[in-house]
């Protein structure tokens, strides 16, 4: 078996994988039910899937809903993406007993097994790709970061079912997977049953496959799977034109739109929580009264008025300027920076903010105001 080569499962097959995962020392990690929400958590078997589940998203809107179907992966997405299991939330740094000479002084320590994400959409993994760009390929890799991606084993499972706030299509990361993954799953159901045609990403995938009884993907499985990925990209109701929309952002800096957003924005940084891609984070030392210090990491936005703090004041004070800074940032000076889009499509933005508010209806906004001559007004800051 070779990378390219596709072979057709059972549900019971892809508990074998599972299996032979964890048998070959990986921590198995999926998508697990989480308080009425798709969220990650570690998986033992296809039992841990979220079955019988299917997402309804709007702009501000999340519903799951539990059915007695057998799919595990008839959902879009959760609001976790796969960049917690790299880049937690919160992360001890080390920490320092102080008691008389020398200081001890004691790294953080952590998971020592290799990692395995089961079930990762297209679009996470294409995140995961923006991630490693940022923090493990750069001249100073973040070390924690790069340590626990090294020996990742992913597991893609394509969409077939996107929500009403999905757009990958247009940022050109699903619904099908493109790369990133050593397997990438697809579910389908019809008269040939309930089954799953993986397709072999890397050698090392090929290698885990062998070991999972299988058989060869007949033409008809090849023929449903693009069938099914083809129906799910037409069902995709919101797009963008990822190609102008750097030139776009960079002649909007003063467009009047900024002030109309910020009138709805909270600056609550759900966005930023959410967003698979968003890397920003924040070092805090906290001391206890038995002399023991904590130096952790945690997430931090664009949002937060600290954030664009420098010495004398914040820089961007306003919602206005602190929206604009995330969206500029995200679809167009990140190409700048990194050569590639911060945006890999997965609408998270879109359905867990409060206020609804849409980028891809607020950079279309900014398109015709472009195209119609609509004066400039300045984002003030304040």
């Amino acid at each position: 078996m070779r990378p390219g080569e596709s072979v057709t499962v059972d549900t019971t097959g892809v508990d074998n994988l599972i299996q032979e995962l964890r048998r070959r020392g990986y921590r198995t990690v999926g998508p697990t039910m989480d308080e009425d929400a798709i969220g990650w958590g570690e998986i033992s078997s296809v039992a841990d899937l979220p079955a019988g589940c299917h997402d309804e998203q709007e702009p501000g809107r999340y519903r799951l809903e539990r059915t007695d179907g057998g799919e595990l992966f008839g959902w879009a997405v959760g609001p976790a993406s796969a960049k917690t299991a790299f880049l937690p939330y919160r992360e001890v740094v080390w920490t320092a007993e102080i008691d008389g000479e020398p200081v001890a002084v004691a790294g953080a320590g952590g998971e020592s097994r290799p990692l395995a994400l089961v079930g990762a959409r297209p679009c996470d993994v294409a995140a995961l790709g923006v991630l490693d760009r940022v923090l493990a390929e750069g001249p100073i890799p973040d070390p924690a970061y790069a340590s626990s991606r090294r020996a990742t084993f992913v597991v893609a499972a394509e969409c077939t079912a996107p929500a009403a706030t999905c757009f990958c299509s247009s940022m050109g990361t699903g619904p099908h997977a493109g790369g990133g993954y050593d397997l990438a799953l697809t579910e389908l159901e019809g008269e040939d049953g309930h089954r799953f045609v993986v397709r072999v990403g890397t050698d090392r995938g090929a290698t885990v496959l062998s070991a999972v009884p299988s058989v060869p993907a007949s033409a008809e499985d090849l023929s449903a799977r693009d069938r099914a990925l083809s129906a799910a990209r037409a069902a995709i109701s919101r797009h963008v034109d990822a190609e102008s929309l750097p030139a776009l952002l960079r002649g909007s800096t003063e467009s009047a739109r900024w002030e109309q957003i910020a009138s709805r924005c909270l600056a609550c940084g759900n966005c930023t929580s959410v967003c698979p891609t968003c890397f920003c984070t924040d070092i805090r030392d906290t001391t206890d009264l038995a002399g023991r210090v904590t130096r952790s990491r945690t997430w931090a936005s664009c949002f937060d008025l600290e954030h664009s703090y420098l010495h004398g004041g914040n820089v961007r004070r306003s919602i206005a300027s602190r929206y604009r800074q995330w969206l500029t940032h995200k679809l167009s000076t990140w190409w700048d920076q990194f050569g590639m889009s911060g945006c890999v499509g997965c609408g998270r933005c879109i359905t867990w903010c409060p206020a609804g508010i849409d980028l891809t209806a607020e950079v279309e906004a900014m398109r015709d105001d472009a195209e119609k001559g609509v004066g400039p007004t300045p984002v003030v800051v304040r």
